[in-house]
């Protein structure tokens, strides 16, 4: 009798997901390939490990080299900088490598699949341990959330990378009975997770950029200075805040300056990363809605956030209250 095993369970709850993100959110980017590539490889597994498909096999270890890769790619094009075949292209040779082994030596398979899922799972998390600042191509109005998926993604492939050792454990010690149950739980789950995540809307990339990672030039105190007045008087006149699509790399264009030039200068004058200088502004202009008189949801959107649970945290952080406590006391006089 022909039964729906996990890891093609997996694999239709990943299609939804993809579909969801491409017809309705009408994103067709990486994130939407990362997607639909953990779908393929669940698919895959299913047709390997339940169903015997000879082909799904082979393409196993290939599709589970192209996932760790894949993510490091699509955390960089979605939330460093923009893509480069030049620059990025070479991550694409890990699938081709593994597809070379799997004619050639089978046996490096089992060393090179856990590497890629935790050289690149360590990798993105190094990158993360630098701060909000070093995701300039995201919103600023997601505050620090972007950051806290793109590290359980990074976790979730270190951890997928252990289901693969103890794959090999269970066949050393004679377990092997044990590998398909392994990983239809672990490495489905961890497709699913991935996939999963990579749907959130604080990871999409904000329309219209162009990179501006040039190299900053030597910290310099009194240049520092003009960046923040030019940038204050920019801010205040143009009103960026208001905008919700609004990026480091977005102010660092208009502005003129290296992303990484203004980075620093907003962290050395305020003491604050980039999105919680913008965030008070956004703060302070909701305050002066809720002060006229406006509805909580009506200062949210007025002021550039986007929800709800963003414009509460930023808004307590700002000022120790919540946005309805806040505007009970002005209304009171207090």
């Amino acid at each position: 009798m022909l039964t729906l095993p996990i890891p093609m369970f997996g694999a239709f709850v990943l299609v939804v997901l993809f579909l969801n993100l491409v017809l309705r959110e009408g994103r067709h980017g990486f994130l939407a390939a990362l997607i639909g590539v953990c779908a393929m490889q669940s698919a895959v597994i299913a047709l390997a490990q339940h169903y015997g498909v000879g082909p799904a096999r082979m393409a196993q270890p290939v599709g589970a080299a192209l996932i760790p890769a894949l993510s490091w790619v699509t955390f960089q094009a979605t939330a460093v900088r923009r893509f480069a075949w030049h620059r990025d292209g070479a991550h694409f040779l890990a699938p081709a490598f593994a597809a070379f082994c799997l004619v050639f030596a089978q046996q490096v398979l089992d060393v090179l699949i856990p590497a890629l899922f935790v050289g690149y799972g360590i990798a993105i998390l190094i990158v993360l341990r630098r701060g909000a600042d070093a995701l300039p191509r995201l919103r600023l109005e997601a505050g620090g959330v972007p950051s806290v998926i793109w590290a359980v993604i990074g976790a979730s492939l270190m951890a997928s990378a252990l289901s693969d050792v103890l794959i090999v454990i269970t066949q050393l010690a004679g377990y092997g009975a044990w590998q398909p149950v392994i990983i239809s739980i672990s490495v489905t789950g961890n497709l699913l997770l991935v996939g999963g995540l990579s749907l959130s809307r604080n990871l999409h990339v904000a329309p219209e950029q162009r990179d501006t990672n040039a190299a900053a030039p030597p910290v310099d105190i009194e240049a520092d200075a003009q960046i923040m007045a030019r940038l204050d008087g920019m801010v205040t006149q143009q009103k960026l805040y208001l905008d919700p699509d609004l990026t480091l790399d977005r102010m660092s264009r208009k502005l003129g300056v290296p992303v990484k030039q203004l980075s620093g200068a907003i962290n050395r004058s305020t003491g604050e990363n980039v999105s919680r200088y913008i965030n008070a502004r956004r703060v302070a202009a909701a305050c002066d809605a809720l002060a006229a008189g406006d509805s909580v949801t009506s200062a949210m959107l007025t002021a550039g956030f986007n929800t709800k649970s963003n414009f509460n945290r930023e808004f307590l952080r700002v000022t120790g209250q919540a946005p309805s406590v806040w505007a009970q006391s002005e209304r009171r006089g207090d």
